[in-house]
């Protein structure tokens, strides 16, 4: 299998999260992208090869125009008003205030593209999140060109990115801009399986009325666990969407029988929509050492 990988991913560094009552050093680092392509190295898992750089039309097919353009000004406007530091967003426009008017300081600007305070900003992370991107749309490519499969290893990640919003260190959703570029490239139906610990909810509320991208879900359930406000099992899509958002909440503790039961259960339903294209949301914090993590998935579980 053929990995995508670009090192421009080492730009986004030195960032901050607001996190737990603190400002930290962002959790998630360029080591993370580094270990995991050492490992496809040492295990001769297949070549990695650069990404082909590409323009933000597919994009702005899942995200808002706006809103992608925004991206590439963080940093500007950031320094221009005089700052140091990771541009962190710290005002959201929650119930009850006015998320229709689009403020004009970065301040400001920061709150309203985001729904909470992991998402930062530093002078390389533009770069990193368009070498992201362009990862994503090279292996789709490959798929696209004969592949089975192809491993986009993105970073930054991209499934708690919304159509509008930023959050939970991503940026753009990069599984959601596959799943669309298969679609306009003659795929007529396409799922998405998001394993990851965290319920990727900017891919369902990407997706939630459409009936061509079936999104399916295991994660920690969001009545305890991040990004708490989607990822309910009651949540099925609305209208055209209807009956094809899946989520799997599951509790502190899940181990590998009860997490299995629900892959094997999303396998099913993803069998029975017989998509043309599988586009797969590949976190492995369901790790019982993962730091936040809450799940006991053991090392021999993950090649079961």
């Amino acid at each position: 299998m053929k990995t995508v990988f670009s090192p421009l991913h080492a730009g986004h560094a030195g960032n901050f999260e607001l996190i737990s009552g603190s400002i930290v050093p962002a959790f998630e680092k360029p080591s993370r992208a580094e270990i995991v392509k050492a490992r496809v190295e040492s295990e001769k898992l297949g070549p990695v090869l650069p990404p082909e750089t590409h323009d933000l039309a597919a994009a702005k097919q899942v995200h808002t125009s706006d809103y992608i353009d925004f991206l590439p000004t963080v940093w500007p406007l950031w320094e221009a008003s005089g700052r140091t530091g990771s541009a962190i967003p710290f005002t959201w426009p929650t119930r009850g205030l006015r998320g229709d008017v689009r403020p004009q300081t970065i301040d400001a600007l920061l709150g309203f593209y985001s729904f909470d305070g992991g998402a930062s900003f530093v002078k390389g992370t533009w770069e990193a999140i368009k070498s992201s991107y362009d990862v994503a749309l090279t292996a789709a490519a490959l798929v696209k060109g004969g592949e089975t499969s192809a491993f986009a290893l993105c970073r930054p990640p991209g499934h708690h990115a919304g159509a509008a919003f930023m959050g939970g260190y991503c940026f753009i959703n990069n599984a959601a801009v596959a799943a669309q570029w298969f679609r306009d490239h003659g795929a007529r139906q396409v799922s998405i399986l998001d394993v990851d610990y965290h319920h990727g909810n900017g891919t369902q509320e990407i997706f939630y009325s459409r009936g061509d991208v079936q999104v399916l879900n295991l994660h920690g359930d969001p009545m305890t666990e991040y990004p708490f406000f989607l990822g309910h099992a009651d949540e099925r899509g609305s209208g055209a969407g209807e009956g094809f958002n899946v989520n799997y909440p599951l509790p502190f503790g899940t181990a590998w029988d009860a997490w299995n039961a629900s892959l094997d259960d999303a396998c099913a339903k993803l069998a029975a929509y017989a998509p043309d294209v599988v586009v797969v949301s590949l976190g492995v914090d369901t790790f019982e050492k993962d730091p936040i993590s809450k799940f006991k998935l053991k090392t021999a579980d993950y090649p079961r």
